[in-house]
């Protein structure tokens, strides 16, 4: 089913709308559930999670890309869930590696302006993002939004893992020189 018609569905209030999302962007809701959490169970109710928020979100918000937007929801469920179960002490370390390796190129949000400097922030990280190489990008992205593991980057794009691992840390590089020369308290 086309994205159009599976919005359309969730503004007309029908529970098709739910299946439909399941049947076409499960899979990969599970992936990025699954990339987070480390029990099968945690990433199953994120996911089902994310079909609720999705009908509580449409209407009055209409998605301009449809994958985007579950992705979105998804990950962020699991992230709350991780760091509620990392709080429990029960969290998995895949995650928190991924994080980690961000920190030093990232704003900290302590700060009382935290939300509107996280919105620049944003901003200046996404255009970041679109200067960069396609390839670079997506595996900035990959590693970042989707938490992928570094093995299965290099395996997605050919490299070895030290490869990948150069290409991020001078990404991260780069990026944190940016958000710096734009007066961002790295």
């Amino acid at each position: 089913m086309e994205d159009g018609k599976i919005i359309d569905l969730y503004w007309a209030r029908s529970q098709q709308a739910i299946a439909a999302s399941e049947e076409k962007y499960g899979p990969y809701c599970h992936t990025i559930a699954r990339r987070i959490l480390d029990r099968e169970e945690d990433a199953e109710e994120c996911v089902n999670d994310t079909w609720l928020r999705a009908w509580n979100a449409m209407p009055p918000q209409r998605p301009g890309i449809l994958s985007a937007f579950f992705g979105k929801l998804t990950r962020n469920l699991s992230l709350d869930r991780w760091r509620r179960l990392k709080a429990a002490k029960r969290g998995g370390n895949q995650v928190e590696v991924a994080l980690h390796e961000l920190e030093d190129c990232l704003p900290d949000h302590h700060r009382p302006d935290e939300a509107l400097e996280a919105g620049e922030t944003a901003a200046l990280i996404s255009a970041f993002l679109r200067r960069c190489p396609e390839a670079d990008r997506a595996l900035f992205v990959r590693r970042y939004f989707h938490l992928e593991p570094l093995e299965e980057l290099a395996g997605r794009f050919g490299l070895s893992v030290g490869q990948v691992k150069s290409k991020l840390h001078r990404m991260r590089a780069k990026l944190r020189l940016e958000l710096e020369k734009e007066g961002v308290a790295v």
